[in-house]
């Protein structure tokens, strides 16, 4: 008997809950991806601020779905959908034939029409970004320690985040504390603790999707940590030696992008018009219009809640987008063809500051400070893929929270590094 045949594109949250989701289901599963892992994000922040190797936030794809025989996984770039013939057309010419179609690619930084600042500020989205990151942030300090003149050298230890939602936020708390808590001693000719963490938002207030006095909170706890935030201001200029914003030149050697995101091509790949963030404008039940073959989540996609809200674009939105489409195609082999609208249930949004504050909103109650900060952790802990990584992660938690000490911190060799004199530095 020939299977019905399900590709899903991406193997982030919203593919491999959609893979998951279809066990046991009379089909045959393509899962492909141009990275052969599955990236949790949401800690991607501390690979970047060296609090956790890439191994402990990103397990193999074909690992995960070693015991599911029905499954092929393709490591290949996808550059375009073949509606009327379907099928994915890839990078080399190839083409994977589909029955059903599930578009779960995510989503990339957002310039606002400034693509050229990219190779000045790089965004976090992949372990590749946040190593970029982690290089950039080590390099400032040994290349300070060197620095003679002084405003060089208070260039190089100022550091710039432009965004203060989540990503921004759990950022600034994370450098501010690698400078004045890991790094302090270790160093002759300067004070990693005189580094300056400059967060610029745009808005009026730091995580903006949060209610109110949870931002204040978390405005007051950044402060405190010695974080500069800056709100209400609009960045005009970033270049390789520091930003514009609000009429002010600031040098800095180190800039990294929190500021907005953009769907994947997904939306030129199926001829569709998108919305202004480039994501595919979908029906009720994820399906692309004219193609009910076609599921569209996470990131990818713009939907609406039952409040008129959209679908915000976390990862558990993306989750339930996954198994929301499997639920429908498994429906549809079993002869059920009703419409399956998609019921997003949230629930509630999560952000850490340092290693001893978070807030959290769950709707019904609101958590701040030490308490946020252990739910915030015990919540991670558990959605991370397996055991071992979970004893992993919270033992390196345990470890810094006790010591103040990131065992993450090496400098590994990247293209801009290729001509600087400083090769390799490893830890004691």
């Amino acid at each position: 008997m020939i299977r019905h045949h399900v590709v899903i594109i991406g193997s982030g949250f919203g593919g491999l809950a959609a893979a998951q989701a279809l066990e046991g289901a009379e089909v045959a599963v393509t899962l492909i991806d141009r990275r052969n892992h599955h990236l949790f994000q949401p800690l991607l922040y501390q690979v970047a601020t060296a609090a956790l190797s890439t191994s402990e936030i990103a397990w193999p794809v074909r690992h995960i779905l070693r015991k599911r025989p029905e499954v092929t996984t393709l490591l290949a770039t996808v550059t375009g959908v073949d509606t009327s013939g379907k099928a994915v057309v890839l990078e080399d010419g190839s083409r994977v034939g589909y029955d059903s179609l599930i578009l779960a690619t995510g989503a990339r930084h957002a310039y606002f029409g400034h693509d050229d600042w990219e190779q000045f500020a790089p965004g976090l989205k992949t372990l590749e970004d946040a190593t970029t990151i982690r290089r950039k942030l080590l390099l400032a300090f040994e290349a300070a320690e060197r620095e003679t003149d002084s405003q060089k050298r208070q260039a190089l230890l100022t550091f710039v985040i432009i965004g203060a939602g989540p990503t921004g936020v759990e950022l600034a708390g994370a450098i501010i504390e690698l400078a004045r808590v890991t790094l302090r001693g270790q160093f002759r000719s300067i004070q990693p603790g005189e580094a300056r963490v400059v967060l610029i938002e745009g808005g009026k207030r730091v995580l903006a999707n949060f209610k109110p006095e949870l931002s204040d909170y978390t405005l007051k706890s950044l402060r405190d940590l010695g974080v500069t935030v800056e709100l209400g201001e609009v960045v005009s200029a970033v270049d390789a030696n520091g930003v514009v914003y609000g009429g002010k030149r600031l040098e800095a050697a180190t800039v990294i992008w929190a500021a907005g995101v953009e769907a994947s091509p997904a939306a030129r790949w199926l001829g569709v018009e998108p919305d202004r963030a480039g994501r595919v404008k979908v029906e009720p039940d994820l399906t692309v219009p004219g193609h009910p073959e076609i599921f569209v989540v996470g990131d990818t996609a713009t939907i609406t809640m039952a409040d008129g809200k959209p679908v915000p674009g976390v990862g558990d939105a993306a989750k339930q987008g996954g198994k929301h489409a499997a639920a429908v195609i498994r429906a549809r082999l079993a002869g059920d063809t009703a419409s399956r609208p998609f019921r997003y249930k949230h629930a509630g949004d999560l952000a850490t500051i340092g290693k001893r504050a978070a807030v959290i909103d769950f709707g019904w109650i609101q958590l701040k400070g030490w308490i946020a900060w252990w739910v915030w952790g015990l919540a991670h802990i558990y959605f991370l893929i397996d055991t071992k990584n979970r004893l992993a992660v919270a033992l390196s938690w345990l470890w810094i929270y006790l010591s103040g000490q990131r065992s993450a911190r090496l400098i590994t060799q990247g293209e801009a590094e290729k001509k600087a004199p400083l090769k390799e530095v490893t830890e004691p």
